[in-house]
């Protein structure tokens, strides 16, 4: 029974990888035989397409309880798409950061981390004998995702109707893509957090280091994949804004979808990781400043590559 849970936890990882391409190609096909910007497609459908990973798998670890592989897979997969994924774009190809992003995505990233902050805290707040993202919590944290996406669509207005650069399908071939991922997105996050469960119990390994580790780096490859493209495309505007509006989707709509659907239980341990999080913002933020201006650099990447390597070395002693 051990050998079927890891081979669809395995299997699990693919189907959410090529569920998430369906999806995001399916989607922005569509969009574009609509006539919907490039930068709308690549703020909405892109960066929330390679999120669906995430959260499949935060529902599905919502409805099961696995409250820890929950949170550890959305702090996880925030850290990991700054300090590994934009450190791989970066070592291919210095990425330029346009100013927007510098001054309006980047601190809503920061703001993002904040505002889990004191959502999770309630111990050290309100005095409270245990911390829980409650109900009221999510309900907060999709408010400022409505924000967000309120925002999204104001830039956008200012920007021309070009829809060049995406393949267009038939429209019923874009609707059969769009199911094919939504299917694979539902199983692949099934069998994946089955195989999370099981591995964590099986091996006295913690749900929250396995959620931080293993299925967090497991949903990112699809912004890893993207990412990396476009580094070599030289096109760094996907590659930080598919990061960095991840980010936003992760905490504030899944991880408050999350809280929505069942409250989740808020150890004080992962306050680290969300530091941690914090710090990777602020690195990225800086890092707009410092040599080439608005450029992350290939010593940045390699920076941030370090810095991701520590913290695996952290989470694995930390245990």
């Amino acid at each position: 029974m051990h050998m079927l849970t890891y081979t669809l936890f395995v299997i699990g990882f693919i189907f959410l990888i090529k569920g998430a391409d369906y999806l995001v190609d399916g989607s922005s096909s569509l969009a574009s035989r609509a006539g919907i910007s490039q930068l709308v497609i690549g703020l909405t459908i892109v960066s929330f397409g390679t999120s669906a990973p995430e959260l499949l798998v935060n529902i599905v670890a919502s409805l099961k309880g696995a409250s820890d592989i929950g949170i550890g897979n959305i702090l996880g997969s925030n850290i990991a798409n700054i300090f590994l994924i934009l450190g791989v774009a970066a070592a291919i190809y210095p990425l330029r950061i346009q100013k927007s992003t510098t001054w309006k995505e980047i601190p809503l990233n920061f703001l993002s981390a904040i505002v889990l902050l004191v959502l999770a805290n309630d111990i050290f707040l309100d005095g409270a004998e245990t911390s829980i993202l409650s109900h009221i919590d999510g309900l907060i944290l999709m408010f400022f995702f409505i924000i967000f996406v309120y925002y999204t669509v104001g830039l956008a207005k200012a920007e021309k109707n070009h829809t060049d650069g995406y393949k267009k399908y038939g429209i019923p071939r874009s609707i059969i893509m769009i199911l094919v991922g939504i299917v694979g997105l539902a199983y692949g996050g099934k069998w994946v957090v089955d195989g999370a469960v099981d591995v964590a119990s099986r091996f006295g390994v913690s749900e929250a280091l396995i959620g931080l580790t293993i299925v967090a780096v497991g949903t990112s490859l699809p912004e890893l994949a993207t990412s990396a493209v476009a580094a070599m495309k030289r096109n760094a505007d996907i590659a930080i804004g598919n990061v960095v509006g991840s980010n936003l989707f992760n905490v504030f709509w899944v991880l408050g979808l999350s809280a929505v659907i069942k409250p989740l239980p808020f150890r004080p341990e992962i306050n680290t990781d969300i530091l941690v999080y914090l710090v990777a913002t602020i690195l990225l933020f800086l890092f707009a400043f410092t040599g080439k201006k608005e450029h992350v650099s290939r010593v940045d990447g390699w920076i941030f590559l370090s810095c991701y390597a520590a913290y695996i070395v952290f989470l694995v002693y930390r245990g």
